[in-house]
């Protein structure tokens, strides 16, 4: 079970924290806010009204005993630097910190932020890419260069098997996974016989993806 520690409890701090708890994780909510600390009711077993920029209460949280870290300041950017310093500064394992901008991602990992998310700029990201291209059901980005997308096969591979299509040579993806309704084969064998209505869950360059799901009528 991870241990959690998130620091602002804006709209992205409450949906972090609710699915980290849903997923078994151990979570200390904190905002300096008592409206929004109060917000969250009784749905948090450790949920504290501090000032994150006051050194002492970094300490007191004893934060070198947390996996991860989240600093979720939305507006006052100023706090969120001296939040990412300070946790840094007290043994903090992993920061990750939000930004709203590029010049503020590189401040924060300037200080000590170990990763830097966008929530509203990764948001827009996966929606172009998804609707960009047609037969794109899901994506989720790996790296710069690979990402893993859920798309369907082409008509005429039903009734063929993944080593008889050569798939990995001929169009450039990897298989992981292949779905088909509520159920999912993952690691599918090279002798799988695809049926109709299979989707397919790939590693692979969008411009790969692209090409093959132009494909599809």
């Amino acid at each position: 079970m991870k241990s959690i520690l998130i620091i602002g409890m804006g709209r992205t701090g409450r949906y972090l924290a609710d699915d980290f708890q849903r997923l078994g994780c151990d979570v200390l909510v904190m905002d300096k806010s008592r409206d929004n600390i109060e917000m969250l009711g009784n749905r948090f077993t450790d949920a504290r009204i501090a000032d994150g920029t006051n050194e002492n209460v970094i300490k007191a949280l004893g934060v070198s005993n947390f996996d991860y870290c989240f600093v979720c300041i939305g507006e006052d950017f100023q706090s969120s630097l001296i939040i990412t310093s300070l946790l840094k500064k007290n043994g903090a394992s992993h920061i990750i910190s939000k930004a709203n901008h590029d010049i503020q991602q590189e401040l924060l990992r300037t200080i000590g932020a170990d990763e830097i998310f966008f929530p509203e700029k990764d948001v827009a990201h996966n929606l172009a890419i998804r609707y960009s291209a047609s037969n794109i059901f899901d994506y989720v980005e790996l790296t710069q260069d690979y990402s893993i997308y859920e798309i369907p096969i082409l008509p005429d591979w039903v009734g063929k098997t993944i080593i008889e299509l050569d798939i990995r040579r001929r169009y450039g993806i990897n298989i992981v996974a292949i779905k088909n309704g509520t159920l999912l084969n993952p690691s599918p064998a090279a002798d799988y016989t695809f049926a109709h209505n299979d989707h397919i869950m790939v590693i692979s360059k969008s411009k790969d993806v692209f090409k093959l799901t132009s494909k599809i009528k």
